[in-house]
C-alpha cells in the first residue's frame, strides 16, 4: 500500500471515531449546554489527558516507537519483544504510583492547577474533584493503549489501533442516551459519564492487547531492571517529556484563564472538536504513519524514500487542511448552530462558540504541518530542537492569552493557541530547512502553491455567498437548513478539487488507486 493509502486508512478511521464525537458532544451540549457541570466535565476529563499526551503519546510514544522499529529492522522480532516487555513493566510501575499520588492530591490539584477559579462555586468544585479521580485511572489505560498501539503501527498494522478511539464514542453516546432516557439531573449525568470514560479506557486496552497477541506480541510483564536500551529511551524520552509538559502545561494555563469566565471551558471545548475533525484525520493519520515510516527507511540508509515521504507527507497535509481551515473559517456559525443548538444550547451560545471556532480555523494548518516536520526530528532521535521550538511556542501562547482574555475572553484564547500553532510550525520546517534534514522532491513547492491558490480561490467563494446561503438556513428549519449546509460544503469541495485536477496538482490515477484499494 503506498503512502497516501496508509493516510487513508488511518485517517479512515479516525473520521469514523470523529463522527461519533460529535454525536457525543451534540448530545453533551443538548444535555448539559454550556452550564457548570460541562464546565466541571470537561475540566476533569482534560487533566488525565494532559498526562496521556505528555507521557503516553508524547514523550514515552515519540522515543518508543523508531527505537521498536529499529529494533524490528536491525534485530529480530524476539529482541523487539523482550524490549518491549521491559519497557511495559517500567511503564506500569510508574503509572500506578502516578495515579495513587494524583487520587491522594486531587483536591489540591483541582484548586491550584485544574481549575482554581472554580473554589468560588462549591458544588462546582467538588464534583469537578470527584469527576477526576473517576477518570485519572484512564490514564493508565491510554498509555498501555499508546505503546500497543505504538507495537502495532511499527509492525504496519494501521488500522485496528485508529479504530479503537471509537469505542470511547460508543460507551460515551450510549451512555448519554441512557441518561436522556431515564430524565437524570445533570449532577448525575457528569457522574456516569466519568464511569463512562473509565471503562471505555479498559475495553480499548483489551482490545489493542488482544490485536497485538494476534501479531505474535502477547507481552508478559517482567522484573523490572536497567538496561541500555532503557536508559536510551529514558535519554530520548527525558526532552520529550520536558516539550510535552510545556505544551501541556501551555493548555492548562489557558484552562486556568478561562476558568474565570462562566462557560468558556465548555465553549472552546465544543469549538475545539469541531476543528478536531480535520486535525485528527489527516494530523493523525500523518503523525501514525510518517514517523516508523521515516524510522524504517533512514534505518536501511534509502534517503531516497525519505525525501519521497517528506514531500508526499507535506502535499498530503496541505491538500486536505487548507480547505478544511477556509471552510471553517467562512461558515462558523452555522456549523456551530446545525451540531449544536438544541435544549440547553442557545443562540447565544452559538455565536460565542462560533467566534472561537474561526479563531482556532487560523491555526489549523500549522497544527497539522507539526504532525508533518516533527517526525523528522523524532526518527533521526533528534529530540532537543523541539523541545526549544515548543517552549518558544508556549511562552506565546500564554502571553497572549493573558494580553487578550480581558479583552476577548474565550476568543482570545484561541487567537493565541492559532498565533502559537504557526510559531512552532515555523521555527519546525525552519531548523529542518537551515540543516540537512529535510528535503522537498522536485514539483513539490509548485504543488503547494497551487493548493493555497485554490483554497483561496474558494475562500472567496465562501465569502460572496456567505449572506445568501445564511439567510436561507435563518428562514427554514433545521433539516433544510442542514441540507443547505452540506450543499454548499459539497459544492465548494467539487470547486477546489475541480482547481486542483485541472491545474495538474492532484495526481487522479493515484487517487483512482486509493479508491480502488478501498472497495
Amino acid at each position: 500500500m503506498g503512502l497516501f493509502g496508509k493516510f487513508f486508512t488511518v485517517g479512515g478511521a479516525t473520521l469514523a471515531s470523529r463522527f461519533l464525537g460529535f454525536a457525543r458532544e451534540m448530545l453533551i451540549a443538548s444535555i448539559l449546554g454550556a452550564g457548570p457541570v460541562a464546565d466541571a466535565f470537561y475540566a476533569a476529563f482534560r487533566f488525565p489527558n494532559l498526562f496521556r499526551r505528555l507521557f503516553a503519546e508524547g514523550a514515552f510514544n515519540s522515543a518508543f516507537v523508531p527505537m521498536f522499529s529499529s529494533e524490528l529492522e536491525s534485530n529480530d522480532r524476539y529482541q523487539a519483544k523482550q524490549f518491549a516487555e521491559t519497557v511495559l513493566s517500567y511503564l506500569v510501575v510508574v503509572l500506578i504510583v502516578l495515579t495513587a499520588v494524583a487520587e491522594i492530591a486531587m483536591p489540591w490539584l483541582v484548586g491550584t492547577i485544574i481549575a482554581p477559579k472554580f473554589i468560588a462555586n462549591a458544588d462546582k468544585f467538588d464534583l469537578t474533584v470527584e469527576l477526576t479521580r473517576i477518570m485519572f485511572p484512564y490514564l493508565f489505560c491510554m498509555s498501555i493503549v499508546a505503546m500497543l498501539s505504538g507495537i502495532l503501527n511499527s509492525l504496519r498494522h494501521y488500522f485496528v489501533a485508529a479504530i479503537v478511539p471509537v469505542i470511547l464514542n460508543i460507551i460515551l453516546v450510549g451512555v448519554l442516551l441512557a441518561a436522556h432516557y431515564l430524565n437524570l439531573e445533570t449532577f448525575a449525568v457528569g457522574r456516569v459519564l466519568a464511569w463512562g470514560v473509565l471503562t471505555a479506557g479498559f475495553v480499548q486496552m483489551g482490545l489493542l492487547y488482544f490485536a497485538a497477541r494476534q501479531r505474535g506480541f502477547a507481552l508478559s510483564m517482567r522484573l523490572p531492571r536497567p538496561s541500555k536500551r532503557v536508559k536510551k529511551l529514558l535519554a530520548l524520552a527525558l526532552p520529550l517529556a520536558l516539550t510535552g509538559g510545556i505544551t501541556q502545561i501551555n493548555l492548562l494555563v489557558g484552562q486556568i484563564i478561562a476558568s474565570a469566565q462562566d462557560g468558556a471551558i465548555a465553549m472552546l471545548n465544543y469549538a475545539d472538536r469541531i476543528y478536531q475533525l480535520p486535525l485528527g484525520v489527516v494530523g493523525i493519520a500523518i503523525g501514525v504513519v510518517l514517523l516508523p515510516e521515516l524510522t524504517r527507511a533512514l534505518a536501511s540508509s534509502n534517503e531516497s524514500e525519505v525525501q519521497k515521504l517528506q514531500s508526499k507527507s507535506l502535499e498530503f497535509a496541505l491538500m486536505l487542511t487548507l480547505p478544511a481551515a477556509v471552510g471553517l473559517y467562512f461558515l462558523p456559525v452555522p456549523i456551530v448552530a446545525i451540531l449544536y443548538e438544541r435544549g440547553a444550547f442557545d443562540a447565544e451560545t452559538t455565536l460565542l462558540t462560533a467566534s472561537a471556532l474561526a479563531a482556532f480555523a487560523v491555526g489549523l494548518p500549522s497544527f497539522v504541518l507539526q504532525k508533518v516536520f516533527q517526525p523528522t526530528y523524532f526518527a533521526r532521535f533528534n529530540m532537543r530542537a523541539p523541545m526549544w521550538f515548543a517552549a518558544g511556542s508556549a511562552i506565546t501562547n500564554i502571553v497572549g492569552s493573558l494580553l487578550l482574555f480581558p479583552q476577548y475572553g474565550h476568543v482570545g484564547i484561541a487567537i493565541s493557541t492559532s498565533i502559537a500553532g504557526w510559531v512552532n510550525a515555523i521555527l519546525l520546517i525552519s531548523g529542518l530547512l537551515l540543516g540537512t534534514d529535510y528535503r522537498l522532491r522536485r514539483g513539490t513547492i509548485a504543488i503547494v502553491i497551487k493548493i493555497i491558490l485554490a483554497s483561496v480561490f474558494m475562500g472567496l467563494a465562501l465569502y460572496f455567498s456567505t449572506n445568501f446561503t445564511a439567510g436561507l438556513m435563518d428562514n427554514n428549519g433545521p433539516f433544510v437548513g442542514l441540507l443547505i449546509l452540506l450543499a454548499v460544503i459539497a459544492g465548494s469541495a467539487a470547486f477546489y478539487f475541480g482547481l486542483l485536477i485541472g491545474s495538474g496538482a492532484l495526481n487522479t490515477s493515484e487517487l483512482r488507486s486509493i479508491l480502488s484499494r478501498w472497495r
